[in-house]
């Protein structure tokens, strides 16, 4: 199973962005059996656990991202997104996806700017 992640991209500060993450060679019954999660790095730092969303669907996001962004999955597609709203400066990152029941499954990451 391989993460892929996309929608990053150069926006503003306030702006907004969509990501989302398939995990290729997944089956439906393995997508929603375990916690998945979105991470960020910056170069130089330690990957950041930015949201997750359990099979049941209950969240969690790091205080740094609270009331601006939204994890959400979606079953019948497979995938799981992340509504990044009023971006800051300091959400430039590389951003990742994974899921519990494949720890050592790695993408490529999709970059995040935000900068006049």
């Amino acid at each position: 199973v391989q993460p892929v992640e996309s929608g990053g991209d150069l926006v503003q500060p306030g702006g907004s962005l969509r990501l989302s993450c398939a995990f290729r060679g997944i089956i439906t019954s393995q997508f929603n059996s375990n916690r998945m999660a979105w991470y960020r790095q910056v170069p130089g730092q330690q990957r950041e656990l930015v949201a997750s969303i359990t099979s049941s669907g209950t969240t969690t996001y790091a205080d740094s991202v609270k009331g601006r962004f939204t994890v959400s999955k979606d079953n019948a597609r497979k995938k799981m997104y992340l509504q990044m709203n009023n971006l800051k400066p300091e959400d430039t990152a590389v951003y990742y996806c994974k899921h519990d029941n494949y720890p050592a499954s790695a993408g490529q990451g999709t970059q995040v700017t935000v900068s006049l």
